[in-house]
Order: structure tokens, then sequence, then C-alpha cells
């Protein structure tokens, strides 16, 4: 056979079949006009050497398991040389993963050292995982749903209310000033050796407080650049812990702190409740001269939410 057929048969390119020949790992017969000649044989060993490809085990050292085929065992791996190769393998990784693993505690000894140099608040006594700062999300998050709980919020006026901010200024909300201010609300911010409540993970879209802030502080100048004036974040969480925040994370915006909900009351926004807190649900809003233009909502997943915001914001120019 020809050696496209081969590789369609064996799953692999053309370029690969050439390169194992290179390697004398496969050795056709040549007909008289010059053309390779490829048999069943062959298309056994190029198979074995795809298969154990997909194990880790490179081309170079597929030598045993082939020529444990070419002695008449039915399966590769019959012969001792083959076993060694599998013990060769082995080693090989878990040299990679004791080194994968050194280098993970000495990351996550900088996240350490970095998560608390700008915080208030102190390692504890016994170490944390500091994986728990919750600047990552498991993949298994679910996804929230839209209620139609924001469907009524394009459109209206945003109400007299005077909001502290992480600055130390009173913000108010009908008077953010000319053109669009994004203010993205979330329920709850983690932060080093803080539990977040019960059952975090279960509640649709409750984590990721954390990546989306870092998202919106890593397209912050990317945001004003496609026409937002200002970018704030609204929870219900004390100013004196989203000053933390800010400081920890390194945010160049402000966060304005609503402990009462009192947005929520005004513009009737969707909460939830959880270990005795009542919190926002997240969502975001784009205000623009005192009137809420455009709702994000559900929004999932958070840590790419401001990459969202600024496609709309670019799609919408003012």
């Amino acid at each position: 056979m020809r050696i496209s057929e081969l590789a369609r048969r064996a799953g692999v390119t053309t370029k690969a079949v050439r390169y194992y020949e290179s390697l004398g790992l496969l050795t056709p017969e040549r007909l008289a006009n010059g053309y390779r000649d490829y048999d069943e044989h062959d298309v056994r060993l190029t198979q074995e050497i795809r298969a154990l490809g997909s194990l880790g085990i490179p081309v170079e050292r597929t030598r045993p398991f082939l020529d444990c085929l070419a002695t008449g065992h039915r399966h590769a791996d019959d012969c001792p040389a083959s076993l060694a190769g599998y013990r060769d393998a082995i080693n090989e990784l878990t040299r990679r993963i004791e080194g994968l693993t050194a280098r993970r505690a000495a990351l996550v000894a900088h996240l350490q050292e970095a998560a608390h140099r700008n915080s208030r608040v102190s390692p504890s006594d016994e170490g944390e995982d500091l994986m728990a700062d919750y600047t990552s999300l498991p993949a298994d998050l679910p996804v929230p749903e839209d209620d139609g709980a924001a469907a009524h919020l394009p459109g209206l006026k945003v109400p007299h209310l005077e909001l502290q901010e992480t600055g130390g200024a009173a913000i108010s909300l009908d008077a953010l000033g000319a053109g669009r201010t994004v203010v993205y609300v979330y329920p709850l911010t983690g932060r080093p050796g803080t539990d977040l409540p019960d059952g975090w993970d279960s509640i649709p879209g409750a984590r990721g407080c954390t990546p989306e802030a870092c998202s919106f502080r890593d397209h912050y100048q990317d945001l004003l650049a496609a026409g937002a004036a200002d970018v704030f974040g609204l929870s219900s969480q004390d100013t004196d812990y989203q000053r933390e925040v800010v400081e920890r994370l390194h945010l160049p915006f402000p966060m304005l702190s609503d402990p009462t909900r009192s947005l929520a009351r005004a513009l009737d926004l969707p909460t939830f409740e959880t270990s005795g807190l009542t919190l926002y649900k997240r969502l975001t809003l784009i205000i623009r001269d005192g009137v809420i233009e455009h709702v994000f909502y559900p929004i999932f997943p958070p840590g790419e939410h401001a990459g969202q915001v600024l496609t709309w914001l670019r799609a919408n120019p003012q």
C-alpha cells in the first residue's frame, strides 16, 4: 500500500510516517519504480507508535515495543524490554510530578506572601491554603439561569442614593456625571483567612467575586478607552472590608458599599439569602446620564465578565 493509505489507516500524517522511517522504526519494501510498499505489519507498527505516544512515550523510545511485535508476540508489551520501557516512562513522569509539586509549593508560598502584603488580615498561625483565596474557579460550578429578575431595569432612572466608596467619598448614583459608568454588583468577596458561607459553591452565580474584580482590574484601561467614564464595584459588604480587597487586589477603581441594600429596594434588584445573609445577585449596570442603558444578567463565568462588558462597549459606541 502507498504511504497515504498507511497514514489514513493508522491515524497519523504522512510526515509522521516518514519520521518513523528515518528512525528505522519502519522499513517498507521498495517497488521497482522506487515507491515504498507498506504492508499490514507496517500498519500495526504505526498504530502502536501512535498508541504509545498517547501515553506519553516518545517515538524514539518505542523500539522495544516494536521489536516485541517483530519477534511474533501478540502484544507489544509482552516482552521484558517493553515492561522496562513502561517503568522508564513512569519514573520520568514521577520526576516531573515532583518538580511540578515543588514549583506549586513555591508559587503558593509567593501567593501567601503577596496576598497578605497589602492585607490587614494576617495569616493564621496554623498556616492556610491560599488556594482558598478564591482567585480561581472550580470547573463544575452551577451556571445561573436568567429568571427575568433584571428585565425591568433598562430605561429606568437611577435613584438618588449616596453610597460610601472605599476612597472615603460619598457617591451619588444619580449624579455620576456625563457618559457611561459601569457598576458591577456582586454578592461577597472572599479574602485570606475568611470563610465563605456554607455551600457557597453550590449557589448558582455566587462564587467568583475575586476573579471578577481582577478581570475588571486587568481590563480597566481598556474599558476607559472604550468609552466608560468610571467603573465601580458594589456590594453589601462594609467599606472597611471592601477597602482591604481594593488594597490587596490592587484595584484601580473604588468599591461602593451598600450594607442596607438600599439600591436593591429602590430598583428591585435580585438578591438571595444564605447563612443568614441577604446578598446581591451578580449583575452589571451600564448607567448613562442618570439612566440605566444596559444590564448584564445573569453573569457567567464571572472571571470573563469584564471582557464581555468591553465587547459591548466597543460594539455600542456613544
